[in-house]
């Protein structure tokens, strides 16, 4: 029977679905169809299979080839294919045993030569191979990669030649143990840089811990940028779940994963010029935005006003699910999107306005009202704290000024010992907490409830304030080590609240 089957997987959003490749070899003209809804890429693979297959000293064919990519109504796109249909064609020719493809998942672009190159998004394909309890065959450029799934068999070749002396037993391919990778360090931005700012430095404590988003309010050169750089400092180290999550985003990107950045947090920082594409993905063939690169990580959006409204409108579904949904007409992909919102804006159009020790503010009520609506009020409600960062004396500033300032490592410190609170009793971080497990977590004194009530009624909250005020609430009380919320915790978290006040 002239026919072959073996597996390898395909590319949608960040998961990677089966593709069975079947070869079938019959009498008549000699040509090679491939079927199975295959773009422009793997259409072209015939003629990089026909010359590797050659180069190789193998024999290409002389019959009438078929190529079935299944599922059929799965788009196939790039040249990872190319590997599995080369071995598919050997093996429906007889060249090799087809009994030997069975147990694998093969991946990777053939050159002419029959050298293997790498391809992206590798790591939801060795996700995917360990959930089906396969080995997996790729190229040796993307085994680092694929090795940060521990338990998956991780076979580098670095050309067809080699798998197929590996696939009938005359020189097996070492399976890869990479080592162990190093958790990446930050790019050496310390809190302890940061001057004076003690309730900017203490609110970046806040939300670091329980995973809030952040918007800073102040007249330039306040230290608002230097601030949001020094968050990623004094977050937590992520898990290994989160860094493959984070990773798997990664490598479907048009950057791809570099293997240094393992468990690095993720820090973006878009111009105010970007779309609502880049930021939440897009395109024919769908690719993650800002807010999926972010995945588990900050998005900082500088001079936040400056962005256009409606793109700015498109991150309130994603801060509330964490993922987000991009549909096109062929096809759906889902990214997830679990970032920590930090953004940064001037008090009025010049900058000014409460500035006591630089320019006077010029601007009109008008001209600072019209500047603010920039944010509507359905975003600014999903902000969690909004605080204001005013300009630091020259006293402050002078290099002479020798007061201790703790370092992020000691911040740090705090920060994960309260994340690690709050994941032993609910299992995720407190800014999101929802429903019932909200209610239970955020039990407060008598005390502390009037004073929450009358806040509401006299800022006239929302209910969605009310529960990220909450949340914050109970991480600041986690910060104290204390199991019950007081009013202590209450105003300070309140006191976050600066917009609701204006």
């Amino acid at each position: 029977m002239s026919l072959s089957v073996l597996f390898s997987r395909a590319r949608s959003g960040i998961d990677a679905p089966l593709v069975t490749v079947e070869v079938h070899l019959s009498n008549g003209l000699p040509s090679l169809s491939t079927v199975g809804l295959p773009e422009m890429a793997v259409r072209e693979s015939k003629d990089r299979v026909r010359g590797a297959l050659l180069n190789s000293r193998f024999e290409f064919p002389a019959r009438r080839i078929t190529i079935n990519l299944a599922p059929a109504d799965l788009p196939k796109e790039g040249g990872r294919f190319d590997l599995p249909i080369a071995l598919g064609i050997l093996a429906a020719s007889g060249q090799i045993d087809r009994n030997e493809l069975t147990g694998y998942e093969f991946i990777g672009e053939l050159a002419l030569s029959g050298e293997l190159r790498p391809v992206k998004g590798v790591l939801p394909v060795a996700m995917a191979t360990t959930r089906a309890c396969r080995s997996l065959v790729l190229p040796a450029g993307n085994a680092p990669e694929a090795s940060l799934v521990r338990e998956l068999p991780v076979y580098p070749a670095r050309s067809l030649l080699e798998v197929c002396e590996h696939l009938i037993g005359s020189k097996r391919i070492s399976a890869f143990r990479g080592n162990a990778p190093v958790h990446a360090k930050h790019n050496g931005y310390d809190l302890s840089e940061v001057k004076g700012q003690h309730h900017a430095k203490r609110a970046l404590e806040v939300a670091a811990a329980g995973g809030h988003s952040l918007l800073m309010i102040g007249p330039p050169g306040s230290g608002k940028s230097m601030l949001a750089n020094r968050l990623p400092s004094i977050l937590p180290p992520m898990t290994d779940r989160e860094a493959q999550e984070t990773a798997a985003v990664l490598s479907v990107s048009n950057k791809g994963f570099l293997i240094e950045n393992w468990k690095l947090r993720p820090f973006r920082s878009p111009h105010h010029t970007a779309s609502g594409v880049a930021l939440v993905g897009g395109g024919s063939n769908p690719k993650p935005g800002e807010i999926s690169l972010s995945h588990n990580g900050v998005l900082f959006l500088d001079e936040l006003p400056e962005f256009s409204r409606a793109v700015l409108e498109v991150l309130r579904e994603p801060m509330e699910t964490g993922a987000i949904t991009i549909s096109r007409a062929a096809r759906q992909a889902e990214f997830p999107a679990r970032f920590q919102l930090v953004a940064a804006m001037n008090p009025c159009p010049c900058g000014y306005l409460g500035d006591d020790y630089g320019k006077e503010c010029r601007c009109t009520l008008d001209q600072v009202t019209r500047y603010r609506s920039r944010l509507s009020g359905p975003l600014m409600d999903r902000i969690d704290m909004h605080i204001e960062v005013p300009r630091l004396p020259m006293e402050l500033m002078d290099s002479s000024n020798r007061q201790p300032i703790e370092s992020s490592d000691a911040v740090r410190t705090r920060v994960e010992a309260c994340r690690r609170i709050a994941l032993d009793r609910s299992g995720c971080p407190n800014s999101q907490l929802t429903g019932r497990l909200l209610e239970n977590v955020c039990a407060v004194s008598p005390e502390a409830r009037q004073l929450l009530i009358r806040a509401i009624e006299k800022l006239g909250l929302s209910a969605r304030a009310y529960h990220r005020i909450l949340r914050m609430a109970r991480t600041i009380a986690d910060l104290e080590r204390e199991e019950r919320i007081v009013a202590t915790h209450l105003s300070e978290a309140l006191g976050y609240r600066r917009l609701d006040r204006v």
